[in-house]
């Protein structure tokens, strides 16, 4: 291509940029899809598994029963996953679905921060920061 003054200039050719905003919300979306579907994937386990062991059993609703201690930590749903129970499955699953949008920040950081976009990789880490001492505060994590 001429340019006015006659020198030659080289055609501008299109490079897609590997992390533009389109990318990085396709990839977010793929991933709230995955985690929403892998927690009730855990979920509709663990509930197979409760119904098939518990299934007969009569509810008495006179006795208001809370959740067991053993389901009040991460520690203890994962012993409870480890020894086949159908509830500690079930309280994995709503685990995953809670991690889900904490997973969807901590992206949206990576991402930010692979396009330098400094503001929002800030703000970002706020939300993410939020995120983490409400679900720390509690008293589901360690």
């Amino acid at each position: 291509m001429m340019t006015p003054t006659g020198s030659v200039q080289k055609a501008n050719t299109f490079r897609p940029q590997p992390w533009r905003d389109r990318r990085i919300e396709v990839i977010i979306g793929q991933l709230l899809r995955a985690g929403v579907l892998l927690a009730a994937t855990i979920v509709l386990l663990g509930a197979s598994i409760y119904l098939w062991r518990h299934g007969r059993e009569h509810a008495d609703y006179r006795v208001f029963r809370g959740e067991p201690s053993d389901y009040r930590s991460i520690p203890g749903v994962l012993k409870s996953v480890v020894a086949g129970r159908g509830r500690g499955l079930i309280q994995l699953g709503l685990l995953v679905l809670i991690a889900t949008p904490i997973a969807r920040v901590c992206f949206s950081v990576v991402g930010f921060w692979i396009e330098r976009d400094r503001l929002y990789v800030i703000c970002t880490l706020i939300v993410l920061a939020v995120l983490l001492y409400s679900f720390i505060g509690t008293g589901i994590g360690l």
